[in-house]
């Protein structure tokens, strides 16, 4: 960093202040006068368009920007693949800026070590949990033989290559945001939330790298990515990799409702979407359910019908034939390891208490979801059942077998729980299973292979 002296009086000057650019001498793009500060000040995002901008003017100026933590070479030798080597190559050519979409199994990792190695410069990687803090954490350190640096689980600790959940790195970006020139966001879907963004707004790092299985977000919100980290400019799906993932199949179980759950089941439902029709309620997209949702605050009848909508859901999400023919499953697969998902905890831990297994919820502590993490690969437990957490973050080359005993209608949940059994292993055939009662949630099921196009 250079030294501000005597000599920057009457010069265009660039300084990093808790999340901002401080540009004195000159407007630049993206700046707003301040005059608290008497300069123009921008978020940090925008240093390196600012940086281009003074360059192409041809205008001298001093930049002080960038705080970097001192940094040792740093050089890997990670043998890629072709898709792999084509993915970096892509990356260097949108100016080291842009997200990369490819499966679960698929060597993501391995494009952002060596994306490290490219830059051989101050990292942080950005992680969802404390899972893949902890992988990532291992990885880091097998491939460059550095100390890791950490900030995540009630860690806090700075060196040239940090991991950080995306908590801990929101909590502590105006601190951070000048100590690194490259981010790497694994999940990177999880950035564009209202919170998480300002991850990458206030960051002046110039060099970004997404990862992820499935760019888009329900919301819409990864219209945002282009802004934050860069586009969308490289994607292979599962059918173009079927060399290196394993082989696998989707089943559809159909499975009835009793008749007490039917009756149940229809009385609420209907009442739902009497309802809704009769206020011409379309839900379209998420923004829909959430206008829904307000409605039911202040009007009677809306709550009421809220109410019915979840009834309804709990009716098939529960049903007794879902559990009998997880039972089956279970013995038809009893010499292989298993992920049971659903969608809410209540299941969970039914299902838990009447099958004898291991679960993990984001109520687990990390030290009881460590020990049946390491208990699952290391085959002390051969079935594990959980609600969501599970969808990122595990790395079991052996599991073979997904039951989905409930979920939404969302793409990414899917793709990400069929992504947990694609790691190749010799021999291997994953089978995913969609455990459906004859309800809504055939339509659901319906929605989301559609969406993940498999």
């Amino acid at each position: 960093m250079l030294v501000s002296t005597s000599k920057d009086l009457g010069m265009i000057t660039l300084r990093y202040e808790r999340g901002t650019i401080l540009v004195k001498g000159i407007k630049a793009p993206n700046a707003r006068w301040d005059a608290r500060r008497n300069c123009y000040v921008a978020l940090a995002v925008h240093y390196p368009d600012i940086v281009a901008y003074l360059r192409d003017s041809g205008l001298e100026f001093r930049d002080y920007v960038l705080n970097l933590i001192p940094c040792p070479h740093l050089e890997c030798n990670v043998s890629l693949r072709g898709y792999q080597k084509k993915a970096v190559e892509v990356w260097e050519r949108a100016g080291r800026r842009g997200v990369v979409v490819l499966p679960t199994g698929a060597g993501k990792t391995l494009i952002g070590l060596k994306a490290i190695s490219q830059v051989n410069a101050p990292s942080l990687v950005v992680v969802p949990t404390l899972d893949l803090l902890q992988q990532w954490a291992e990885r880091l350190e097998a491939a460059f033989s550095e100390e890791i640096g950490i900030y995540g689980g009630g860690e806090h600790t700075l060196r040239p290559l940090t991991v950080s959940t995306y908590d801990s790195a929101y909590s502590r970006i105006e601190e951070l945001g000048d100590k690194f020139s490259l981010l790497i966001f694994d999940e990177v879907h999880h950035l564009p939330s209202p919170g998480y963004r300002q991850i990458a707004e206030l960051s002046a790092a110039p060099f970004r790298l997404g990862l992820t299985a499935t760019y888009e977000r329900e919301d819409g919100l990864h219209e945002e990515l282009p802004r934050l980290v860069g586009g969308k400019i490289f994607e292979l799906g599962v059918k173009h990799l079927t060399e290196y993932l394993a082989d696998y199949e989707l089943r559809r179980i159909r499975v009835p409702l009793t008749d007490d759950e039917r009756q149940e089941y229809e009385e609420a439902y209907s009442k739902f979407l009497n309802f809704i029709r009769s206020k011409g309620v379309a839900f379209k997209s998420r923004r829909d359910f959430e206008r829904f949702i307000m409605m039911s605050v202040r009007d009677k009848n809306a709550r009421e019908a809220l109410v019915a909508r979840n009834r309804a859901r709990s009716i098939a999400f529960n049903s007794k034939a879902k559990l009998e023919k997880l039972r089956e499953l279970l013995e038809q697969h009893k010499d292989e390891k298993i992920l049971i998902f659903t969608e809410h905890n209540e299941l969970v831990h039914r299902i838990s208490k009447e099958f004898l297994v291991p679960y993990i919820t984001h109520k687990t502590d990390k030290n009881e979801r460590k020990s049946v993490l390491n208990g699952f690969k290391e085959g002390r437990y051969r079935v594990v059942v959980t609600s969501k957490v599970l969808d990122e973050g595990v790395d079991v080359p052996d599991a073979s077998v997904g039951i989905i005993l409930s979920g939404s209608g969302s793409r990414r949940e899917f793709v990400q729980r069929l992504g947990r059994l694609l790691r190749k292993k010799e021999g291997k055939r994953a089978i995913l299973y969609e455990v459906v009662s004859d309800t809504f949630e055939l339509g659901v099921s319906r929605r989301r292979r559609k969406k993940a196009q498999v």
